[in-house]
């Protein structure tokens, strides 16, 4: 992943890389609205495939309001991680205040002896320019 700050969690064979990006072209700080984009990228370091079934987010924004995002797969997919390989997309999140953060978890299993376990994203932080302090 390029140089820009990286958010990383381990769990077992597999490592969470996220990246952010403040995306100035969709946020209206005027109206409330502060855009970013992420990147993650999940790193299968196991012997046999792991396939991604759901994900579970949790979404703090600068007020301290949490909400819980859960879903099936990623960016409309469930993608099957070769052993020694990766998987990588892009999303976003929109938040109403400038500052916020974010992690959570990927519900895998493993399809050779379906065996479902967990595996963490690591918390990142959302900060804007918009904001003239940054506690994350």
């Amino acid at each position: 992943m390029e140089n820009t700050p990286c958010y990383e969690a381990r769990t077992g064979d597999v490592r969470v890389l996220v990246q952010t990006f403040w995306l100035d072209d969709q946020s209206e700080p005027e109206e409330r609205r502060f855009v970013w984009a992420y990147r993650i990228r999940v790193e299968n370091h196991g012997d046999s495939a792991i396939q991604l079934l759901r994900r579970s987010w949790h979404i703090t924004d600068g007020q301290g309001r949490m909400e819980h995002v859960q879903g099936d797969g990623v960016v409309g997919e469930q993608p099957v991680i070769d052993a020694d390989g990766c998987f990588e997309y892009m999303s976003g999140a929109a938040l109403e205040t400038p500052t916020g953060f974010m992690g959570g978890t990927y519900h895998m299993v493993q399809p050779g002896t379906r065996e479902h376990f967990d595996v963490s994203i690591p918390s990142f932080s959302l900060d804007s320019p918009h904001h003239p302090a940054i506690f994350h």
